[in-house]
């Protein structure tokens, strides 16, 4: 029987330090979901970097408020960023599915139960779905947090195992990440209180933050899965979270019995 896991890779994972895709590690993280899928693992992707992709598309000669900004850039960088997981898969004859969602379809009913049967179609027929928020219509009200919110719903839907929350740091800390004497807090068990330890600091390209993860990784783990929140800045994270987790640093709050 596979392994069901959703594996989130944030934008400060997926972008270079001027804003821009980081293609080598992109490619590096594809490797290592492909070795998971080779290995007994049925995988959904949720994967920022939408905008990212299409900032340095298309020069703009006006100003764009940040909404105009959101939709154009995405629109573009969305295309641009599946086209890329295709071909890096597809060095490992792998099929991938595009999924773009609202908050609106998760809420029960005919849209959030077509959701479900399409990404149990696609990981029955072996296509690795990877999933984003339709940046072009969700707007203000209308938009998740971030996508570790959206991560952990289709965790929920699709009633995986295990949800890997993939940030730029190694997982919540005891004090200041930056700090040498802060510790790693490696696990998590249920119902426990972590905020104390959390600042809502947004990331550097991204919406979300560790406070966003921790909310996500928390809601998660009470509905029954295992939330695991790591560096996707390290080489081999996702191989070495499955064959050597007790070396590998990370945070994991187990879930709810």
């Amino acid at each position: 029987m596979k392994h069901r896991i959703v594996v989130k890779i944030g934008s400060n994972v997926l972008t270079r330090n001027d804003g821009k895709l980081n293609i080598s590690r992109m490619s590096a993280l594809v490797d290592q979901i492909a070795w998971l899928r080779l290995n007994g693992y049925e995988v959904i992707l949720v994967s920022s970097g939408a905008m990212a992709s299409g900032r340095g598309e298309l020069h703009v000669d006006h100003d764009l408020d940040s909404v105009e900004q959101r939709q154009l850039f995405s629109a573009i960088g969305q295309v641009k960023l599946v086209g890329l997981y295709y071909d890096l898969f597809r060095e490992y004859g792998m099929h991938v599915g595009q999924v773009l969602t609202m908050k609106e379809n998760f809420q029960p009913g005919e849209q959030y139960d077509n959701q479900r049967a399409c990404m149990t179609v696609m990981l029955e027929n072996d296509v690795l779905p990877i999933v984003n928020e339709n940046d072009t219509v969700s707007v203000t009200e209308l938009m998740f947090t971030d996508n570790d919110e959206l991560s952990g719903l289709i965790a929920k839907m699709m009633e995986a195992e295990t949800l890997v929350l993939l940030s730029n740091i190694d997982g919540i800390f005891n004090g200041h990440p930056d700090d040498p004497h802060s510790e790693i807090i490696r696990n998590v068990a249920p119902g426990t209180d972590l905020s104390k330890y959390i600042k809502e600091e947004k990331s550097a390209f991204g919406r979300g933050g560790m406070h966003s993860k921790y909310q996500t990784a928390a809601t998660t783990a009470a509905n029954g899965i295992r939330v695991i929140v790591a560096n996707g800045s390290r080489d081999n994270i996702l191989t070495d979270l499955v064959t050597k987790p007790n070396l590998t640093p990370h945070t994991e709050f187990f879930p709810k019995k």
